[in-house]
């Protein structure tokens, strides 16, 4: 099962022409944070995905801060993804 879901998210995030190494790490990290929640791994790793696109090439931060600077992009990103 995990190597199925890194596998989507290798898949989902090199879809994006801008991604990046760092892309996926973030993705990882964030899915990693996700883990409490009762939400398949899909929707987390679409979240994740979205949330790591969102956001700039320079930032520092993770995407599990990130996410609490911008509620907009965050409710936006759940929608997307299918979190309810």
């Amino acid at each position: 099962m995990r190597i199925a879901a890194l596998s989507f998210v290798v898949c989902l995030v090199a879809s994006n022409a801008w991604a990046t190494t760092d892309d996926v790490k973030w993705v990882n990290q964030c899915v990693s944070d996700s883990a409490s929640y009762s939400v398949s791994q899909q929707v987390k790793i679409m979240y994740c995905s979205c949330m790591a696109s969102k956001m700039s090439d320079n930032e520092t931060r993770s995407v599990t801060q990130w996410e609490k600077a911008n509620p907009k992009t965050r409710d936006d990103c759940a929608k997307r993804a299918g979190w309810n």
